[in-house]
């Protein structure tokens, strides 16, 4: 038996127990787990796993293991069911990403529409009749700049594909998607915040991530001394956060600000902008 076998066996072994049911399961329950401060080595080397404290035991990720000492691990959601597969080599998870189906928006009794906020993509549409959050409606008259403009070669495109495992970093959920309605001197504007550009941002930031030697240590990200991870991700910036947005979008601005100063928090947000009934662009903002 090889030595990858015999070790995956084992610790296979060890982490079954993990899986409990019934009364053993409703005592569980009751446990409480903390990040663990203990110390991991391989063949003398010293690895990084993250690690929790429950019972006085601990509990890593099995796929972690499986990462480290290269052996199968999958898992089949439809009958909820994990495979160990010790003569085969680790293979990293790819995490799908959400439907890039533009959305059906839902419509009011007045016939407004309502801007998704699922994180589906919506593309205005001359006529469309936006409802705004202060409760006014806001009528899109022009969509000619859309895609288009003279420092774009075209449209994006699709958002990006998972090239890491993306469920091992920071998970921040999408916040509304706000209609922020402004009246000046110089013309009626709406600032919608577009949800699918958020998450194109996110999964380049995700991707920049899983590439970068200073995050990834041992092929798993680095955390915080109180188990928390390093890079904090935030889909929202601070009311009192001054930022200079970009556009068109530009695929290089994520991972060159990640790379240039990894670690700590980010704060991204993109907004759509109109003025007097007219798409201008869409703002890329990234602190």
């Amino acid at each position: 038996m090889s030595r990858r076998k015999e070790i995956a066996l084992v610790t296979a072994g060890i982490l079954t127990g993990i899986a409990i049911s019934g009364p053993a399961a409703q005592a569980a329950a009751g446990l409480m787990a903390s990040p663990s401060n203990q110390k991991f080595y391989l063949n003398n080397q010293r690895i990084s796993l993250t690690a929790y404290e429950i019972g006085g035991s601990n509990y890593v990720k099995l796929r972690d293991i499986g990462e480290a000492v290269d052996f199968g691990v999958t898992y089949d959601a439809a009958t909820n069911t994990v495979t160990i597969s010790p003569d085969k080599p680790y293979e990293t998870e790819v995490t799908t990403p959400a439907s890039a189906t533009p959305s059906t928006q839902s419509k009011n009794a007045d016939g407004s529409i309502n801007v998704p906020q699922d994180g589906s993509q919506y593309i205005p549409q001359v006529g469309d009749v936006i409802h705004c959050d202060d409760g006014t409606n806001y009528t899109i008259t022009d969509v000619s700049r859309y895609d288009k403009n003279y420092f774009a070669d075209g449209p994006v495109g699709p958002l990006p594909t998972a090239t890491c495992d993306w469920s091992r970093f920071d998970q921040p959920e999408l916040p509304k998607a706000e209609v922020r309605r402004f009246n000046n001197p110089d013309g009626d504007y709406i600032f919608i915040r577009n949800l699918y550009e958020t998450r194109r941002m996110l999964y380049s930031l995700y991707n920049a991530m899983g590439e970068d030697e200073w995050i990834m240590q041992s092929g798993s990200p680095r955390m915080r001394g109180d188990g928390t991870p390093w890079v904090h991700i935030h889909l929202t910036l601070p009311d009192d956060m001054i930022s200079a947005p970009f556009w068109p979008w530009r695929e290089e601005a994520v991972p060159n600000m990640l790379h240039s100063c990894p670690g700590g928090d980010y704060y991204l947000e993109v907004w759509d902008v109109f003025k007097n009934g007219k798409f201008l662009r869409t703002e890329y903002h990234l602190r």
